[in-house]
């Protein structure tokens, strides 16, 4: 009998997990996926996905390409200094301290004014941004003022709020809080309007009153407005305190900025715009696992 000799794969003695495994290429690139969508979805919503690493990659970047700028002296030290140097600045300023007050003096008499308006904007803005959006009378009210000085810039009151107050503490906390009072109200008053016309009626005819109807239906689907109000507020907020703590401020990181600026201190307004952008960094992603937890059915 004339016997077949099958020819055996080359691969064959190999498991299943040996040839499945990825290269190293491929496990690195695995890293900026976006991941597998959520159950229920074939193909997931535009945007979906983890960025975390993405971010760190960038970040990295950024870094990279402004030390080799610095090392190689493409641009000079008055203008650009080097990431080492305002780290060493960092730890001088923490220590030593600069225009008579230390790094954590400067940042928190900044915080106290910002987020004292912040808190303050917080129990006036929303009532009056739910309130704009629920009767017709304070809408034609607050609605031209609010859109009349939204668009200018602070610097352009500025002179006004000091004739009016001095130049203490309240003018500052004032100026802060004219910047994120807008966004916040209207925030509010955008996420009354968002509400589906469908529930209302819906708690109508279950026999709500109009006060149940704003408490339950109204103001449970503006809440993501709102939060988001909350976070475009004190972006604003933090943008406004350079200018808030020109008012003969002796202390805090607009001033630090504004003070370094003067003398050509490059390496302290670089550490300063740093500080601030690490804070309001900080307060955005608190922000957004608040939105997490209390507005879990967002975007779903």
């Amino acid at each position: 009998m004339n016997q077949t000799t099958i020819a055996t794969p080359p691969n064959a003695n190999k498991s299943v997990n040996e040839l499945v495994k990825p290269t190293l290429l491929k496990r690195c690139l695995s890293v900026f996926a976006a991941g597998p969508v959520k159950p229920g979805e074939s193909y997931g919503a535009p945007g979906q996905g983890k960025s975390l690493a993405i971010s760190l990659f960038t970040t990295t970047m950024l870094i990279g390409i402004w030390y080799i700028a610095t090392y190689f002296e493409w641009v000079k030290p008055l203008f650009l200094p080097s990431p080492g140097a305002v780290v060493m600045r960092f730890w001088e300023v923490a220590t030593e301290g600069f225009a008579n007050a230390t790094l954590l003096e400067h940042t928190g008499w900044s915080m106290m004014r910002v987020f004292s308006a912040f808190l303050l904007a917080l129990v006036t803005a929303v009532p009056i941004g739910i309130f704009m959006g629920v009767n017709r009378i304070a809408r034609g009210i607050f609605d031209p003022i609010i859109e009349f000085y939204r668009p200018l810039p602070p610097l352009a009151y500025l002179p006004l709020v000091i004739i009016w107050l001095g130049i203490g503490e309240v003018s500052k906390v004032v100026l802060i809080y004219l910047a994120i009072f807008a966004p916040m109200a209207l925030s509010a008053r955008a996420g009354v309007k968002s509400v589906a016309m469908e529930q209302i009626h819906a708690a109508y005819s279950m026999g709500a009153s109009r006060w149940q109807v704003i408490k339950h239906i109204i103001l449970i689907n503006a809440l993501p407005e709102i939060l988001t109000g909350m976070r475009i507020g004190i972006g604003f907020g933090w943008t406004t305190l350079v200018a808030a703590e020109m008012v003969a401020a002796q202390a805090g990181l607009g001033f630090m900025v504004l003070n370094a600026a003067e003398f050509l201190v490059t390496d302290i307004v670089i550490m300063g715009i740093v500080v601030i952008g690490i804070i309001a960094y900080l307060f955005d992603m608190l922000m957004r696992y608040l939105e997490r937890k209390l507005v879990p059915w967002k975007g779903r």
